[in-house]
């Protein structure tokens, strides 16, 4: 079980490290048709997922749907498969900041298209496709960080526990409110949230229904940090000198790195192991550590 789960994140082969393998979470045993679900989705127009991918390596995905502050419409929801899938192929990445457009995160899913799919299994299907997306742009060989600006409701809370790091705004919110509606989180985000935080202060936060400002994410373990200001264009070039001291180095070895981590959090220890082991070896000898051997770097 743990091979076939590394599988889903990387490929290794004679030493290098090859693209990286989308194997979905769920699939047909699961009871899931993707390209059934993929038609549904399609139907629900408005919005866009867009990205952009900077020289030093940073990308910027941005939730473009700000009437409705920026909620995931069907194509949104498609779209952000197609642009993790892209991010999964950039040889160049290092960093990825997540954001919503017109300074508000995201408010979950667009209402439209969660009533138009109301019965159980087209629920259950919507449900396992955002699972499986989610669940690629964690396992991301980037070093992700959520930039939360105003509200990040429901689903849109789920999507910033996908990241590696979170990052508020003054006068921004995290919520998860899926108990008002309803619901319980099905993108994953109940099960990152434990991750995160612990099985108790998720408890809270989701039986709760607590709206999280600011200090008491900071407090609590959430976010980490808060920025200076809320302007829009501000806030998004903190978070990128935020991010640049994780980023700062070879795309091959923050990857690397990446890896690593991502091992360790989703595999047992032996395989976590192996698997570091043979990272490792991709980089052991590489321009990287050669270069650094020739100029003798001292940590200071």
């Amino acid at each position: 079980m743990t091979i076939l789960l590394w599988k889903s994140f990387h490929r290794i082969t004679h030493g290098r490290l090859l693209p990286q393998v989308s194997l979905s979470l769920h699939t047909h045993t699961h009871g899931f048709e993707e390209e059934k679900i993929k038609k549904k989705l399609q139907q629900f127009a408005g919005g866009s997922v867009d990205l952009s991918k900077e020289d030093d390596g940073i990308g910027i995905l941005t939730l473009n749907n700000p009437r409705f502050m920026n909620a995931f419409t069907g194509v949104m929801m498609l779209e952000l498969q197609e642009r993790v899938a892209e991010l999964e192929n950039w040889t160049d990445g290092k960093g990825l900041i997540v954001r919503g457009a017109a300074n508000t995160f995201c408010s979950g899913s667009d209402l439209n298209a969660v009533r138009a799919l109301s019965s159980p299994q087209d629920g259950m299907d919507m449900c396992m496709f955002m699972q499986n997306t989610l669940t690629r742009l964690m396992r991301l060989p980037l070093i992700t960080v959520a930039l939360v600006q105003g509200k990040a409701l429901g689903g849109g809370a789920e999507l910033t526990t996908a990241c590696d790091f979170r990052l508020m705004t003054p006068e921004s919110e995290i919520r998860f409110v899926h108990k008002q509606m309803g619901l319980v989180p099905g993108w994953g985000g109940a099960a990152r949230l434990v991750q995160i935080l612990g099985s108790s202060p998720a408890l809270k936060l989701l039986s709760g229904a607590v709206k999280v400002d600011p200090e008491t994410a900071l407090r609590i373990g959430l976010v980490e940090a808060v920025l200076s200001s809320s302007d829009e264009l501000e806030s998004l070039e903190e978070t990128c000198t935020w991010l640049r001291p994780y980023t700062k180095g070879p795309p091959a070895v923050i990857q690397a790195v990446k890896k690593v981590v991502s091992a360790g959090r989703e595999l047992q220890l032996e395989a976590a192991l192996m698997t570091e082991k043979e990272i490792f070896g991709t980089v052991w000898g590489g321009p990287a550590n050669l270069q650094a051997l020739a100029q003798r770097t001292k940590h200071k």
